[in-house]
């Protein structure tokens, strides 16, 4: 019986862990649109330095399936059910536009940043570490 609650404890460890520490936490929260624009800001580049742009679209189509309806013990019965698939294709750019967004994204960037470093300095005066 006593391994049980250890065992549990070792599979909650990680989770608390993930949580952050206080500041973490209030600092995560400062910079959660940063975070963000950060990602828009490398997808961009990226697309930028490949020379090209990626599609994503959500296509159908039928496979046959066992029914949801189907009882143990008895033959299975078949439906033809919708499955989506969400595929990516390759789709031109206007490099210009790209340049323009991407300039956009860094100037929004550098708005927030100026913003959060006060929450940012205000976060690390409430939760010393």
């Amino acid at each position: 019986m006593m391994r049980r609650p250890r065992f549990l404890s070792l599979l909650l460890l990680p989770a608390l862990v993930a949580c952050g520490t206080p500041q973490e936490q209030c600092i995560g929260a400062a910079t959660r649109d940063i975070r963000t624009l950060d990602r828009l800001i490398t997808e961009e580049r990226a697309t930028l330095a490949r020379g090209y742009g990626y599609e994503t679209r959500q296509i159908m189509h039928h496979e046959w399936q066992r029914c949801d309806d189907w009882v143990p013990g008895t033959p299975p019965r078949m439906c033809f059910e919708p499955v989506w698939d969400t595929v990516k294709r390759p789709v031109a750019i206007d490099p210009a536009a790209e340049q323009r967004k991407l300039d956009g994204l860094l100037a929004r960037r550098a708005a927030l940043m100026a913003g959060a470093e006060p929450a940012i300095a205000a976060c690390k005066a409430k939760y010393p570490e």
